[in-house]
């Protein structure tokens, strides 16, 4: 039992802190479910969403938050997009580096 004041408020602040952290989980994995249950455009969007709602506040890691979106999206066949980002980005990396090289070059 907490003596102090500071823990006092302290204890009240993390019962409410995670009541709604298992509230959000319990929203995410039902989420998560409807999605695997089937998985379709619209589910895939909700559970993105839910996904970068946890990692806001800090429930789950980012790395899995990537892992699991990552995952979900190739049920849906995202790989054509997800594949279509890396080397989006892949041509505009070596873009600056040329650039900055006949830069450095003159």
């Amino acid at each position: 039992m907490p003596i102090s004041q500071s823990s006092k408020k302290s204890l009240r602040k993390s019962i409410k802190n995670r009541k709604s952290n298992v509230t959000l989980k319990n929203k995410l994995k039902t989420v998560l479910k409807a999605f695997l249950a089937k998985p379709n455009e619209e589910a895939l969007k909700k559970a993105h969403s839910m996904l970068d709602k946890a990692k806001k506040r800090g429930l789950i890691h980012e790395n899995k938050v990537a892992r699991v979106k990552s995952q979900l999206s190739k049920k849906v066949g995202g790989e054509a997009v997800v594949k279509a980002k890396v080397v989006k980005k892949a041509t505009k990396k070596t873009a600056v580096k040329r650039t900055a090289k006949a830069k450095m070059s003159k």
